[in-house]
């Protein structure tokens, strides 16, 4: 039952990529991106990987999809933008696609070689717990740390934002 609701969202993700890629409406690719952002956090559910799924809604479904929403709707990109663009950007992003491919298939080559045994797997690895376990004991510095930065660039980018201090 995993297996099939794995490749069913799996399929989804995809097919949903796929869309985004050749939709000829911005904003119906942004809604099909939204699509694939829930679909891999399906993923990582079905891997028990909850906190990851969580932070994939959050952050990539949530947030970063309504910022690219607002900056569509500023931008009020027409069907006549998209006949201005060059064929060498085409060019080049067939050309990258098929790089990736070519490394897809590499790795699917070194799976294949390399079976690992599914027995001994741990099962509560990507657990809450067992992450916030981790974080707050053997990583509490550099976590202190990165929650300092984040809040320094927080207080940097309110200040360049204002205009009159």
């Amino acid at each position: 039952m995993d297996q099939f609701l794995f490749f069913l969202v799996a399929f989804l993700a995809v097919a949903s990529a796929v869309y985004f890629v050749f939709a000829k409406n911005p904003l119906y690719a942004i809604l099909s991106l939204i699509v694939t952002m829930f679909s891999i956090a399906g993923m990582y559910i079905l891997l028990n990987a909850q906190f990851l799924a969580i932070i994939q809604i959050i952050v990539y479904a949530g947030a970063i999809m309504v910022l690219f929403l607002y900056i569509l709707m500023m931008l009020n990109l027409n069907k006549e933008d998209e006949s201005k663009k060059n064929n060498t950007l085409k060019f080049v992003g067939v050309f990258t696609a098929g790089l990736l491919l070519i490394g897809v298939l590499g790795v699917f080559r070194g799976i294949q070689e390399n079976h690992v045994l599914v027995e001994n797997v741990d099962q509560g690895v990507g657990l809450t717990k067992n992450l916030g376990r981790l974080l707050f004991n053997e990583y509490v510095l550099p976590f202190e740390l990165a929650s300092i930065l984040i809040l320094a660039g927080i207080v940097g980018a309110v200040l360049i934002g204002k205009k009159d201090l």
